[in-house]
């Protein structure tokens, strides 16, 4: 069903599976996929506010401001993520997605073979793309909606899928990603004893045309590249069609699961 979408340059965003109108929140709200997010977010008539969790406020240039609250929180910091659940008290939550995320950076790029493996690295690579995301979960997750439809998600990769590494390399970022999926399973059977409807799950978005891949798109096909606009739009449909019986799973943008 999200494959008739790949070609159209602005897909059309579909919301009507939460079948009210939605608090949303968006976490690294700043950066490329997560700032495309809530700019479909805030335009879109299904929601009622949405919520950016973002370390650069600055960088979140919205036209729609109406329907938009910018929260400062740096995700790593317990401190900071427990201040800003405190502006939730009288919020239910009804969609949550962390776009935050690192595959290189300042003395730190993907590894080509072990010898480039470094614990500093692979330290912050983890924190980031493994912790980060549980630590949120830990706060927010109390304020998400006990009625009706709700969905926790965060972004993953396919690169995670131990059954489809066949290249090797990427230590750090594969690992992370790994523990990333196990992490969002295990949080899918503790919250339905408790949250029969929340509904868990790692949404792989495509390579994106961000400064995330922007070093790795040489051999990437034009069709299969995609503007951070598309991308959100195909991960908003997955959101839509997602169904308790897939909490925990990880998601492609077009809908597949993506393989453990």
């Amino acid at each position: 069903m999200y494959l008739k979408y790949i070609k159209e340059k602005h897909p059309m965003v579909n919301l009507d599976s939460f079948d009210r109108r939605m608090n949303v929140v968006v976490a690294g709200a700043s950066g490329g996929i997560g700032h495309a997010l809530v700019q479909q977010l805030v335009s879109h008539p299904s929601v009622a506010q949405v919520h950016a969790l973002t370390r650069n406020p600055d960088q979140l240039l919205l036209e729609q401001k109406d329907k938009l609250c910018v929260h400062h929180v740096d995700i790593l910091d317990e401190a900071s993520l427990s201040e800003a659940a405190k502006h939730f008290r009288s919020i239910t939550i009804d969609l949550f997605i962390v776009a935050s995320g690192i595959l290189h950076g300042a003395g730190l790029a993907p590894e080509k073979s072990l010898r480039a493996l470094q614990s500093d690295s692979f330290i912050e690579v983890m924190q980031i793309n493994a912790l980060a995301p549980m630590l949120v979960a830990k706060h927010f997750l109390p304020r998400m909606t006990r009625d009706g439809k709700a969905v926790f998600s965060v972004i993953s990769a396919r690169v995670g899928s131990i059954s489809d590494n066949r290249l090797g390399g990427w230590y750090t970022y594969r690992a992370s990603k790994a523990a990333l999926n196990m992490l969002l399973k295990t949080l899918s059977i503790e919250s339905s004893r408790t949250m029969p409807n929340l509904i868990v799950a790692g949404l792989h978005p495509g390579t994106v045309d961000t400064g995330l891949s922007k070093p790795y798109q040489r051999n990437v096909k034009p069709e299969k590249l995609f503007t951070p606009d598309q991308s959100a739009a195909f991960l908003l449909n997955v959101v839509n069609g997602l169904s308790v019986e897939q909490s925990g799973k990880v998601l492609a943008w077009d809908g597949q699961q993506v393989d453990p």
